[in-house]
């Protein structure tokens, strides 16, 4: 039997992340790639950098035509496997979770994905799935699947009302967050990300809407009804 590539892109706060390692518990010998991760880990470590001046402020402008891969290769950002998902590293380090899906980082992206040259990058994300499809399911979380990788065997949307995913958004930061702050910034980012084209449906793309699923383990179910 053939390795099949699942792609799952999702509106901000869905639980696109969490139900990928429901999946992942749930389909055999499968990978979980974290392509969001390595573009917020390239504008996280430009945006750490003081001598580079960026903020939120005037991250589009500088942002604008930058090559993502060329950045990645010049920080040296890595992507390495480690129980069966990818994890991020600059240089040596191992870049926290935490830091990459901070709400000032996840803006900073949705800032940055709709001017940056991100064509190098997608060359390299379409080489990293061909490779690893030969030995494994690969799972993909990310933005602008079909662009990187046209070839997906299932593509789905993740989809959930903004009262839902205020609410998730606000378990995921622990309650420590003001909702409203929250509720802004993620309809700041749908709007971001709409107009980068990142939430377009394409004529194979599947619509999961998870509002009234209670964990992310019936979410990841109903994804898997889909999947043959």
């Amino acid at each position: 039997m053939k390795n099949i590539v699942i792609g799952i892109e999702g509106y901000v706060g869905a639980g696109k992340t969490s139900i990928c390692r429901e999946l992942l518990k749930k389909i055999p010998n499968s990978i979980l790639l974290h392509g969001g991760n390595l573009y917020r880990a390239v504008v996280y470590s430009l945006m750490q950098n003081k001598e580079n001046g960026l903020s939120l402020n005037n991250l589009k402008e500088n942002f604008d035509n930058i090559d993502i891969k060329q950045a990645m290769d010049k920080l040296d950002v890595k992507l390495k496997i480690e129980n069966r998902e990818t994890v991020i590293y600059v240089g040596d380090k191992k870049i926290d979770e935490e830091n990459l899906q901070s709400q000032d980082n996840s803006l900073a992206v949705s800032i940055a994905g709709g001017t940056a040259d991100n064509k190098g990058l997608y060359i390299f994300g379409k080489n990293l799935i061909d490779g690893y499809k030969k030995s494994y399911n690969v799972i993909v979380s990310g933005r602008d699947l079909m662009n990187i990788y046209p070839d997906l065997d299932y593509h789905f949307l993740i989809t959930a009302s903004l009262e839902a995913r205020v609410k998730r958004k606000c378990i995921q930061y622990n309650e420590s967050m003001d909702t409203e702050k929250i509720k802004q910034n993620i309809i700041k980012r749908d709007e971001l990300q709409e107009k980068a084209g990142y939430y377009k449906k394409y004529s194979n793309t599947i619509e999961v809407d998870v509002t009234e699923c209670k964990n992310a383990g019936m979410s990841a179910d109903k994804v898997l009804q889909y999947i043959k």
